[in-house]
């Protein structure tokens, strides 16, 4: 079957609101502690510190003061603090190693905060910009008490709706329809009372087939899910929403075929698009405007993050946990996020943003949008990187390495951006030579060059180079789940020739048959 490349249908640009926070030092401060129970003991709350500006669509702000109730005023310190969050959790993960225990916005969203369980070391935290809380268990203790309860997901019972780490009272939480089954859950799997924490509450998690996530998609004439993020070639959505080579359709015409597809267990998937359909940076926020994605930075906990639907359109809310499990009938689903937007049957698929940011796709939920409810979504980068897809963005992609045989990289020779061109593999370097953008048409870039197929040719063993970019057949190329990299019109992959790995073997095209010198990935 012949595979075609293909994208998402795209809507007009929003407008976009700079939000930055002034400058502020931060006084010293006691450390909150809190006890297994979660009590909070003696607490000061630094000044909230300098923050990175925060790219916001305009449309996103109406609906962020809407669903989190919050003034401009309070939702212009909120997303400061949102994206100083971003930047403090990478890093203070690597400098408390084994006394880390997480960091979150707290709930008011003036304040970061960041767990830790060795108080000599708050004045860490304090340089970093964010509050210290010493707590009993570390974030890596925490994680092993929720691989006790993934372990024995198979014997939760359908009482069980979903656990996970809570980082604020340094607990794993299970939500359930009562008390006693997550309690009887917990100490099966051995995890103390005292770390555990229960939310009650009647609605189990469920697929949300029906809802709209971007614009809405029809699976195999059966099912309706939402459009995540556009990719090159097509775009992400939720696992189980469709399998694998079952063909979808949008706005009443042929849109693709699912490409990749895995639930439970996970929930991620991508579908493949003709070439009547065009990827674009953007998602719907259904009141004719849309948020321009530009990349994939995760939230942290405690962020403000909206998600669009083709059910309920355009909801936000705040992320309350990473790392979730959740117990679906067909199975749990590791890895999950948590917030507190609304979501409902339809949704599934669909994108969650923080800023401009791609978060995730919409899995499933508790509750409505009537009377309140959780979504969990599937992160956004965990889907790309298992199926080797770029995501689209309005910055043109960013740079990358294409690495294959023998850990070596797509290469231009000489860094001779010229014209007819030929391409190699090559150590990698680092070099511009070895610099490749993809801008979400289709296409693969070099010095301002397309990757191209030397005369258009259909044929084994073609000559793969650097050409000016005309738009033609030749200069298109996919990402597969089993990592070849497809020129459609030909129907035939990126080969390095005689399966030769010494630097300087040609690249070609030549009948895909899975052998190590057709295997490619982003670096």
């Amino acid at each position: 079957m012949s595979r075609k490349l293909g994208a998402l249908m795209g809507l007009a640009l929003s407008t976009c609101l700079v939000v930055a926070a002034t400058p502020t030092a931060a006084p010293a401060a006691s450390p909150t502690v809190i006890s297994p129970a979660g009590a909070t003991a003696t607490s000061t709350i630094p000044a909230r510190p300098a923050a990175a500006p925060a790219m916001v669509p305009a449309g996103q702000l109406d609906a962020l003061r809407r669903d989190l109730g919050r003034t401009a005023e309070e939702l212009a310190a909120r997303l400061a603090v949102d994206a100083t969050a971003a930047a403090i959790e990478p890093r203070m993960r690597a400098e408390l190693a084994e006394a880390y225990a997480g960091t979150w916005v707290t709930a008011d969203g003036r304040a970061t905060v960041v767990g830790l369980t060795d108080p000599t070391r708050a004045d860490q935290v304090r340089a970093a910009g964010a509050e210290p809380r010493i707590v009993t268990r570390s974030l890596a203790e925490l994680r092993g008490l929720t691989t006790k309860l993934d372990r024995r997901a198979a014997v939760a019972g359908a009482a069980v709706h979903a656990w996970y780490i809570a980082l604020p009272s340094n607990t794993v939480s299970i939500e359930a329809s009562n008390t006693a089954a997550a309690t009887t859950f917990a100490r099966a799997a051995g995890l103390p009372d005292d770390a555990v924490s229960v939310v009650v509450g009647n609605d189990a998690y469920r697929p949300l087939y029906d809802i709209r996530g971007g614009d809405q998609y029809v699976i195999n004439s059966r099912l309706i899910c939402s459009i995540g993020f556009a990719v090159a070639g097509g775009f992400v959505t939720a696992g189980h929403c469709g399998n694998v080579g079952e063909p979808t359709t949008g706005s009443g015409v042929a849109q693709g075929v699912i490409r990749g597809s895995s639930f439970p267990g996970d929930d991620l998937g991508w579908v493949e698009t003709n070439a009547n359909w065009t990827p674009r940076p953007w998602v719907s926020t259904y009141d004719g405007n849309v948020v321009t994605v530009t990349g994939s930075q995760e939230a942290a906990v405690g962020a403000a993050v909206c998600r669009s639907g083709r059910t309920t359109g355009w909801k936000c809310g705040t992320i309350t946990a990473k790392n979730v499990t959740v117990n679906y009938s067909a199975g749990p689903v590791y890895g999950m996020v948590r917030s507190t937007a609304c979501a409902q049957p339809g949704d599934s698929g669909g994108p969650f943003v923080a800023g401009s940011q791609a978060q995730g796709v919409t899995s499933g939920g508790s509750g409505n949008c009537t009377t309140g409810g959780s979504t969990v979504y599937q992160p956004v980068n965990e889907i790309l990187s298992r199926y080797g897809l770029s995501l689209t963005t309005s910055g043109g992609g960013s740079t990358h390495r294409i690495i294959g045989l023998a850990d070596k990289c797509v290469d231009v020779p000489g860094a001779n951006g010229a014209d007819g061109q030929y391409l190699n593999l090559w150590h990698c370097n680092g070099t511009n030579a070895q610099d490749w953008t993809l801008p979400g048409d289709g296409t693969i870039r070099a010095f301002g060059l397309c990757m191209d197929v030397a005369w258009g040719s259909v044929e084994n063993e073609a000559v793969v180079q650097l050409a000016y970019c005309s738009g033609n057949p030749a200069q298109q190329w996919v990402f597969t789940s089993a990592g070849e990299l497809v020129n459609p019109q030909a129907n035939k992959c990126l080969d390095v020739k005689y399966g030769d790995s010494s630097d300087g073997a040609r690249l070609q095209t030549f009948q895909c048959h899975g052998g190590a010198n057709q295997q490619w990935r982003l670096g």
